[in-house]
């Protein structure tokens, strides 16, 4: 590149450059960087289940425009609506990307006028770090037509649409940092994690079976190896051999003879896996069961393709009337591992007309059939339920007066006090609480002014000086006496403040920035320079 073209390039950078740091609405960009914007007609956006994120690909450009993208944290997304984060729960669904889960709670509001962001993405496109403290924060690296977008966030609810495990996938460790962080799902996270292995649902359905009797929960029989050693024959065939945990009819055959099944156990010894063996049914056709809520519904699916397995292959669905008989199956199985919102029991009609069931589903069933856009909005509807229960929104006014709110699902603090403690998280990073408090007493709130370019109410320190962030729940402490500060410890005692006349200096505490503030202040001594640097262009 020549010194001239380079020279122009320069030039036209500096000249963009200072065009945007003179912007009015610089600082409202880089405080929320949550917040959805409309897409400008000229530009292309990402994609609409990608909404903006402070870690984002930044696009291609000038230098300029590659700047400037690193340095901010917001960035159009078409198609979303804005969400205020201080009235505002995060549900993170983990489905793939066939159903857009968020149509189905456009508009829907919880604790009268509270937003539900959500979030939706698959097992194998979620990252998380939860720590004792501060809860779980999860990233989503997602690809959008073509466009990689990732962000963090820490959700309050779930909603769990996948096979945690499955064959050669096993996402057990992302449910173990949920629960480090005890967010609440539908269903629970214990079940999710008691469905882990198909032999220890059945386990459950056995005792089921001797409570209730075996007219009334007709169970398939099962024989149980932990491993090959002891698959040396059976007492009739054919059977129906199932390897692993598995779903969809994957790891399953049908042996006819005792050398069949030697080769099986064959290759069970080469898997390193348990396996159970079934007698096999000729069925007349399958039953799917399901309950959502207080909603329950039945079906029977009949191969027309002649395979064995009714759930491959081409199939006849068909919705049954829910009678009594079905209606017990669903609700036992509903009992288990605590109880589940979401539950689905598969059986088989033989054609001597026997049924015999042969396994649950939890809150990852199968939907079937035309009622699937019903289905889907009542599990929605059970989320909304839920959520209200389990998250219990703490309002601008009360956390003023009796502390910081606290993330629903977290590590159990209590909420309230006279003196209160708060420790601000930025994502991966966990600040020191303090205890700030005055010589005589609990702290007073101080004056509240409004800021134009957040749209929302912050302390503002005496005399005149800049709007300071405090964790939430503390408020500026009155003109001339300056909040003493303590390390929040069971001996510490608040030191009293010293009378100043004039504005006092700034306290050493007030240093702990949010990372909001930290990035507001950067884009401010960034602005100062360049003023210095190009003011006479």
């Amino acid at each position: 590149m020549s010194f001239s073209s380079f020279r122009e390039n320069f030039s036209s950078g500096m000249t963009f450059l200072k065009r945007r740091f003179s912007s009015g609405d610089l600082q409202g960009e880089l405080e929320d960087a949550e917040r959805q914007v409309p897409p400008s007609p000229s530009k292309k956006g990402p994609s609409p289940s990608a909404p903006s994120s402070p870690s984002r690909t930044a696009p291609a450009g000038g230098f300029g425009q590659r700047f400037f993208s690193s340095s901010s944290s917001s960035s159009p997304s078409s198609g979303r609506a804005g969400y205020n984060k201080d009235r505002c729960k995060i549900l993170l669904i983990i489905d793939d990307q066939h159903t857009d889960w968020s149509k189905y709670f456009k508009g829907k509001k919880i604790f009268g006028d509270w937003d539900v962001r959500v979030e939706q993405a698959d097992f194998s496109e979620i990252n998380l770090a939860a720590y004792t403290d501060s809860g779980t924060m999860v990233d989503i690296q997602v690809n959008r037509s073509g466009t990689k977008v990732v962000r963090s966030f820490k959700p309050d609810f779930l909603l769990i649409r996948q096979n945690v495990r499955d064959a050669h996938e096993d996402w057990r460790n992302l449910i173990l940092g949920f629960q480090y962080g005890g967010i609440p799902a539908l269903n629970s996270l214990t079940a999710a994690y008691n469905f882990l292995d198909k032999p220890w649902v059945f386990a459950q359905m056995i005792q089921i079976q001797k409570r209730v009797g075996r007219e009334a929960f007709p169970l398939i029989e099962q024989a149980y190896y932990p491993n090959h050693k002891e698959m040396l024959t059976t007492p009739k065939f054919p059977v129906v051999v199932k390897i692993g945990h598995a779903h969809q009819g994957l790891g399953k055959m049908k042996i006819d003879s005792p050398h069949s099944f030697q080769d099986i156990a064959s290759v069970v010894a080469v898997c390193r896996s348990y396996a159970t063996t079934e007698p096999f049914v000729e069925g007349k056709f399958d039953l799917h069961i399901h309950k959502i809520g207080d909603n329950y519904k039945a079906y029977l699916r009949k191969s027309i393709s002649g395979n064995w397995k009714a759930n491959t292959g081409s199939a006849m669905l068909e919705q049954i009337t829910m009678n009594e008989r079905y209606k017990l199956w669903v609700d036992e199985c509903s009992k288990l591992f605590g109880g589940l919102d979401v539950v689905a029991v598969e059986a088989i009609q033989g054609k001597d007309g026997r049924e015999h069931i042969i396994e649950v589903n939890g809150s990852s069933m199968t939907l079937l059939g035309e009622s699937q856009e019903e289905d889907r909005r009542l599990i929605a509807e059970l989320c909304l339920t839920r959520m209200q229960q389990h998250l219990k929104p703490v309002t601008p006014s009360r956390a003023a007066s009796s502390g910081p709110p606290v993330q629903p699902g977290g590590n159990g603090q209590q909420q309230g006090g006279t003196n209160p403690q708060s420790s601000t998280t930025a994502p991966h990073q966990a600040r020191p609480a303090h205890n700030m408090a005055n010589a005589t007493g609990p702290p007073r709130q101080g004056p509240v002014g409004p800021n134009p370019a957040l749209g929302s109410e912050r302390p503002v320190m005496p005399g005149g000086s800049a709007p300071i962030n405090l964790p939430p729940g503390q408020g500026a402490a009155p003109q001339g006496h300056p909040p003493a500060m303590s390390q929040s410890t069971p001996n510490s005692q608040p030191n009293p403040p010293a009378p100043q006349p004039h504005a006092p200096p700034m306290h050493p505490a007030m240093a702990a920035r949010t990372a909001s503030r930290d990035e507001e202040d950067t884009m401010k001594n960034l602005r100062k320079t360049f003023a210095g640097i190009f003011g006479d262009m």
